[in-house]
């Protein structure tokens, strides 16, 4: 049962006896008001979820009475119902700030499903927007959305550290779940926060450039560098720097990083003094770092450095629960940005979101409800603007029969499990990668990094790319 408020504005008194009926046996707390000023009277009290009102009332109209419930509460649900069924008098509610509307006559079923939708959907716009309150009293940031446990695991995680004097962080991490803005939330949860705080991507330069890039060069150091120049390092000084990809940072830079981390100088160059900096690192990764030391990537004092206080963003499979509010803040969102009124998604849609699998995590569904917002018709979204080039059948269900996998009582490495998967799709593809992608329903770059993160690309398949 429902215990949200609906105020009932209608000066037919027989219609108004309906709706009220209606609305109370479905659990609602219902108020009526025949006119719109007993309807201001009412709402000067507060407390009411949603209005539903005439579009004419005897004493005002539709627009000024709108203007006057909304004027009270800019985010109150307002549902107009109007004998007159023209395109004129639906536009101006709209315009005016109406969630919907329904033309008399209309069937109490309808009216009863379309205010079920509209709570749902303020009812989430409120959670993300408490969440997004708490998160920016405690974290200081809001653009991580999360209630599952493994989120609350990791904002407490994010307060501790930001709060303590750690200088190195690791973040760890599958792509698209959020290792930047965890980076942003424990900068400005620190005593750094009004310092700087920098993004170096380690794979965006060559190896000399991101030496110069980190550590700055002095004047005739090589051919172009024609003036003196700091690096980011000495930039950041007194904040946080952000590594991203510290993965594939090559052997001679993790040594002068280790370097740097341990004496707190650095030297530019082709310089001669050492200079000392103040600076937080936070390292974050796709990879894991540990197989990357026992395949001699990645050197083990500059990774046991790193991981004094390593923190896990787990994939968005691992915490499902959260879709919906990410759904619905993305939606919100991308709303104000191409001016549209998306309300959200239709119960098919979020079904089918709710059992895919993620490949991309929090920034390919971000990408999806950007997509379907710009190019929406509807007011909610279906699987065919959600999913367009995507078989349902793809969204992950629970395999019964030839093909099933089954978790041996022992356990088993999802990454082993992962890679044979894709080492078979591209056997299977004959090295295609665009091909070996369809069949794992993830794209060409996600495959593209899996080759790479399992070593496939030289041996077991051709890793053909087209």
């Amino acid at each position: 049962m429902s215990n949200e408020s609906i105020l009932v504005v209608e000066d037919e008194k027989l219609l108004r006896w309906s709706v009220v009926q209606r609305l109370t046996q479905e659990g609602y707390r219902v108020s009526e008001a025949p006119t719109g000023a007993a309807a201001n009277d009412i709402l000067g009290g507060g407390d009411v979820d949603l209005v539903l009102m005439d579009y004419r009332l005897p004493d005002t109209d539709g627009s000024q009475i709108l203007r006057d419930v909304l004027g009270k509460d800019p985010n109150l649900l307002v549902i107009v119902m109007t004998a007159y069924s023209t395109v004129q008098s639906a536009v101006e509610a709209i315009k005016a700030g109406a969630y919907d509307y329904l033309t008399k006559p209309f069937d109490l079923d309808e009216l009863v499903f379309i205010i079920s939708k509209a709570l749902e959907t303020t009812g989430l716009r409120r959670e993300v927007a408490e969440l997004r309150a708490k998160l920016g009293e405690q974290y200081g940031v809001r653009d991580i959305i999360g209630k599952s446990p493994k989120m609350l695991d990791v904002f407490a995680t994010i307060e501790k550290v930001a709060k303590s004097e750690a200088t190195t962080v690791l973040l760890q991490g599958e792509s698209g779940t959020g290792k930047g803005l965890a980076a942003r939330a424990i900068h400005s949860q620190s005593r750094r926060a009004n310092k700087p705080f920098l993004t170096v991507t380690c794979t965006a330069l060559p190896e000399n450039l991101l030496e110069t890039e980190l550590f700055g060069h002095e004047k005739g150091a090589f051919t172009d560098a024609k003036s003196e120049r700091r690096g980011q390092f000495e930039l950041a000084d007194g904040g946080t720097i952000f590594l991203d990809e510290i993965g594939d940072l090559s052997q001679p830079l993790q040594a002068k990083l280790l370097r740097f981390i341990e004496e707190k100088t650095l030297r530019r160059v082709g310089g001669d003094m050492d200079i000392r900096v103040d600076v937080r690192i936070i390292a974050a990764t796709n990879q894991i770092l540990e197989k990357a030391v026992e395949e001699g990537r990645f050197r083990p004092d500059l990774y046991y450095r790193l991981k004094i206080v390593p923190i896990t963003l787990p994939p968005l499979r691992q915490r499902i629960e959260d879709v919906p509010l990410l759904v619905q803040a993305f939606i919100d969102q991308f709303n104000r940005e191409f001016n549209k009124r998306v309300k959200g998604l239709t119960d098919e849609a979020m079904n089918q979101m709710m059992r895919y699998h993620w490949p991309g995590n929090v920034r390919e569904l971000r990408n999806m409800i950007e997509r379907a917002t710009l190019l929406a018709s509807k007011e909610m979204l279906d699987t065919d603007v959600l999913f367009p080039d995507r078989p349902r059948e793809k969204a992950v269900e629970s395999p019964t029969g030839e093909g099933a996998i089954h978790l041996p009582p022992s356990g088993i490495e999802l990454d082993k499990v992962e890679a044979e998967l894709v080492r078979q799709a591209l056997d299977q593809a004959d090295g295609n990668q665009s091909a070996a992608a369809r069949l794992l329903g993830i794209t060409r770059d996600q495959i593209r990094s899996r080759i790479k993160k399992f070593g496939l690309g030289s041996s077991g398949s051709k890793g053909r790319k087209e």
